[in-house]
């Protein structure tokens, strides 16, 4: 029983880690086919659909950010739930040694790496008890990226373009748009969201989270609720935030409501957004033997349909307008460029996430960042004898970086920062200051990106953990667009404010 249980459980995280379910693929189907050829929306949208069949056929992470595993459980009467928990928790260690989950517990307040995702809170486990003589366990495994742009609203409260929310399904209605709106491309557009009406603050935003367990193509019990759901859904694409922020057709895949009681001086809206990168499966288990009886949200017996037909897959979609750039950069080359331009970079690039940018700010770099690139990545990667390589590594959100990315820029030299989501104002001023740019990488592509990388050269601050270390990267073609530029100009800027004023037309 504990080898066998053992094993369903790597096997569940190994498939919910690296297959999209059916309804989230037949989601993101239908948002291709909404976008017209050529656009930006388009390009990425394509990138995304390869990535995802690249993941399947090598059982490599979706996104390189593996997320923070939360698992629901019911047990049978007599199953210890102590016995249970010690053996997910192995799982998730296993399944970390093996690459199918990226080390993501770091102790608080040493920002030490356990290496392998255990570690007070990590993973979450919620247990239930149920009459079936079978176990289930559900497994959501959520990114840093959307977790950061999860909101919390206390009714009444005044809404950006909004006006007043009260307290009523008009008010939740309006949160939940606002939520949407705030999001932008942080959390890796098109996403969905969980929402839960009521609750104290705490069962809210869980609760919330749970309905990211529910199909996008289900219909709410409550029909109040299922109302509400559809006008969401029938409303929220018209905002033409778009995929990763870049504008157009589709900025949510799914909305998902339930409704908990509340303090009658309280009266919260709480959303969990989720990315594209939807990763939730399930299985239930014999509770005898530890083998897996019944896969939820998907049929083992039918394959997975490929979301690009045989001959689609190829790369980057060109268009013949794509900037090539070779690493390092000259200043004079970074200036002639402009938002909504498509870069291919090969060259020499080195990752810096949170650590790399704080550690960079009160010291030399450890390798020469003049005229080079770097990129917002926490990889994926493993280790043969004294070789190192990448096996996923799309980009992470920048705004965490805002303030220091103009200071690094101007001290290192550097001519091109990269990730998702957009910098602020201060990065904006650094760019057009010292002559650099932006680039948006297609968040989650972390298969097809690790496709454009030919080798690793050394690595810097490994101390910091192989996340928050700084790789160095040989890469060639890696796509990616302009969208701040060394002219004041951004992309995201422009985005959000025309879908604020989209989002005010839908005041009501």
């Amino acid at each position: 029983m504990a080898s066998a249980f053992f094993d369903s459980i790597v096997e569940l995280i190994t498939r919910t880690a690296t297959d999209l379910p059916p309804d989230v693929r037949a989601a993101m189907r239908q948002a291709m086919g909404q976008e017209p050829p050529g656009t930006r929306g388009a390009q990425a949208l394509a990138v995304i659909a390869e990535n995802i069949d690249q993941a399947a056929s090598c059982e490599g992470p979706l996104c390189q950010d593996t997320g923070w595993p939360t698992f629901e459980v019911h047990t049978p009467v007599g199953v210890s739930q102590i016995w249970v928990r010690d053996q997910i928790r192995n799982a998730v260690a296993e399944a970390t040694k093996r690459g199918k989950l990226r080390p993501n517990s770091v102790d608080s307040i040493t920002g030490e790496n356990s290496g392998n995702n255990l570690g007070p809170g990590t993973p979450v486990i919620h247990f239930d008890q149920w009459d079936r003589d079978d176990i289930e366990v559900k497994l959501l495994l959520k990114g840093g990226g959307c977790e950061n742009v999860n909101a919390q609203y206390a009714l009444p409260v005044e809404l950006d373009h909004l006006g007043r929310a009260d307290r009523s399904l008009e008010g939740v209605r309006k949160c939940i748009l606002h939520a949407v709106w705030k999001a932008q491309g942080k959390g890796c557009a098109p996403g969905a969201v969980g929402v839960c009406i009521g609750g104290d603050r705490t069962a809210g935003y869980q609760y919330a989270k749970e309905q990211l367990f529910r199909t996008l193509d289900d219909v709410n019990d409550d029909p109040r609720l299922a109302e509400l759901e559809a006008q969401i859904m029938a409303t929220v694409n018209g905002l033409q935030i778009g995929t990763m922020g870049f504008g157009g057709e589709t900025s949510l895949i799914g909305c998902k409501i339930g409704a908990l009681n509340r303090l009658p001086a309280s009266f919260f809206v709480s959303v969990a957004y989720d990315c594209w990168a939807f990763r939730r499966l399930g299985v239930h288990v014999n509770a005898t033997t530890g083998a897996i009886t019944k896969w939820l949200y998907r049929d083992p017996e039918v394959p997975s349909t490929p979301m690009l037909k045989p001959g689609e897959a190829g790369g980057f979609p060109r268009t013949g307008r794509e900037v090539v750039l070779q690493a390092p950069i000259d200043e004079a080359t970074i200036r002639s460029l402009k938002v909504g331009d498509v870069v291919l970079i090969s060259g020499k690039m080195y990752t810096g996430r949170d650590a790399v940018h704080h550690h960079l700010m009160h010291h030399d770099a450890p390798v020469d960042l003049n005229g080079g690139v770097l990129y917002h990545c926490g990889p994926v990667v493993k280790k043969d004898g004294d070789t190192w390589s990448v096996t996923a590594a799309g980009p992470t959100t920048s705004m965490r970086e805002e303030p220091y990315q103009a200071d690094i820029i101007g001290k290192f030299g550097i001519r091109v920062v990269m990730g998702k989501g957009g910098m602020g104002a201060k990065t904006s001023a650094g760019l057009k200051q010292h002559g650099a740019v932006y680039l948006n990488a297609i968040g989650g592509a972390a298969q097809f990106y690790a496709r454009c990388i030919e080798g690793v050269d050394d690595v810097s601050l490994l101390e910091f953990g192989t996340p928050e270390a700084m790789w160095h990267l040989r890469v060639k073609e890696f796509p990616a667009i302009v969208t701040m530029d060394a002219h004041g100009n951004s992309l995201h800027k422009v985005v959000e404010e025309e879908s604020g004023k989209r989002l005010s037309v839908l005041k009501g």
